[in-house]
């Protein structure tokens, strides 16, 4: 209950600074995607119940044959985001958007409707969790967030073994106070664009 009135109260208290970033943001996309700018993709959350995250659109939309796919041969190399192999349909103000975080924004509406936390292991979409080792499923124990401490501490740079086990030491050890030393070294990782692909 804590947890959640921190969540909340934060957001909100905070929300004449983000909101308008996120309609400005938002305006621009949508003149540069020439359509809707906001992106609702499903991912799995509290207690593996699947949920609908917003997120600011970064992506043109997939032609036949481009879309997105991830089979994970081995989670100990797999890596989401290779630095290597940069997305093509990613836009000039979709690349400003991940490298300074900003697509996240939208991910406050969850929050504040209960489906996500402020701190918690970055929900993962259905096709990713459904390959998963019986391990890896307690990061479903705690609500996801945006903020991680897997986020602070390499981010898209990490292998997904690595993630997996920053989120399981979270969820193990996860605290208020833990949380709001995670946002701050957030800021502190949004502000220098690290890991962010």
């Amino acid at each position: 209950m804590l947890k959640r009135v921190f969540d909340v109260g934060l957001t909100v208290f905070f929300a004449p600074l983000w909101l308008p970033v996120l309609v400005v943001s938002a305006v621009a996309l949508a003149i540069e995607l020439r359509g809707n700018p906001f992106f609702i993709q499903e991912r799995v959350g509290l207690h593996g119940r699947t949920f609908r995250m917003w997120k600011l659109r970064t992506m043109r939309h997939a032609r036949p044959g481009e879309e997105d796919h991830y089979p994970v041969g081995d989670f100990s190399t797999f890596v989401f985001a290779p630095p290597e192999t940069p997305n093509p349909r990613i836009t000039r103000l979709g690349a400003i958007a991940r490298k300074t975080s900003i697509d996240e924004l939208p991910n406050l509406l969850n929050v504040l409707r209960g489906e996500m936390s402020l701190v918690g292991p970055r929900p993962e979409i259905p096709e990713i969790v459904a390959q998963y080792p019986e391990a890896y499923h307690r990061r479903h124990d705690v609500l996801p967030g945006i903020a991680g401490l897997a986020q602070v501490n390499g981010r898209s740079d990490l292998t997904y073994e690595e993630t997996a086990s920053y989120d399981l030491q979270y969820v193990d050890h996860h605290s208020l106070l833990g949380d709001i030393h995670i946002l701050f070294k957030t800021v502190l990782s949004v502000a220098h664009g690290s890991g962010a692909r």
